[in-house]
């Protein structure tokens, strides 16, 4: 929710909370500040954080498998990514913060993919890899309609060309608002 009104996930607040505290102090935030963990924070997975300003993509970092010992660890990591590391996209500065739209995906477990008539760019995102070069497309984005625009997509951001074999991989998320 933009400017942090309503109400929005714990994933979402911790997200939030922690921009803000990286971007008007410089501190990290200590996910534990935010009171009492739920026990999905707790768990350990990959996760995604999503910045949007007016409905454009503002920054977009994740991991596609946990690298923190909690969740929560994993957003505040990411929120702080996102907001400070895209390269796409110079740092957030603290007057942008109230127009922040921001969203949490918290990944499943990726799982190989013998065809790609396993996948379906509405439900499942993909991870292509040839050797150290990975690319992942979280499912469900708009304009990426087909299976081969998303496998395309993420090949580009790969540095995989087109007639190269790859790996494919698919995944669900948990998409937090």
């Amino acid at each position: 929710m933009a400017g942090g009104t309503g109400k929005s996930s714990p994933h979402v607040e911790l997200a939030r909370a922690a921009i803000e505290a990286w971007v008007r102090n410089r501190k990290i935030l200590d996910p534990g500040e935010k009171g009492e963990l739920g026990a999905d924070l707790q768990a350990r997975a990959g996760t995604f954080v999503s910045l949007k300003k007016h409905g454009e993509l503002r920054g977009c970092i994740g991991t596609f498998q946990p690298t923190r010992e909690t969740m929560a660890e994993e957003i505040v990591s990411n929120a702080i990514s996102a907001a400070t590391r895209d390269p796409r996209f110079p740092p957030v500065s603290p007057e942008e913060l109230e127009e922040l739209e921001i969203s949490v995906d918290v990944l499943s477990n990726p799982e190989a993919v013998d065809d790609i008539s396993q996948l379906d760019p509405r439900r499942y995102g993909v991870i292509v890899q040839r050797g150290g070069r990975i690319g992942l497309l979280l499912p469900d984005l708009e304009g990426v309609d087909t299976v081969e625009e998303q496998l395309d997509i993420a090949r580009r951001k790969a540095g995989i060309g087109q007639h190269e074999p790859i790996q494919i991989y698919r995944f669900t998320v948990e998409r937090h608002h």
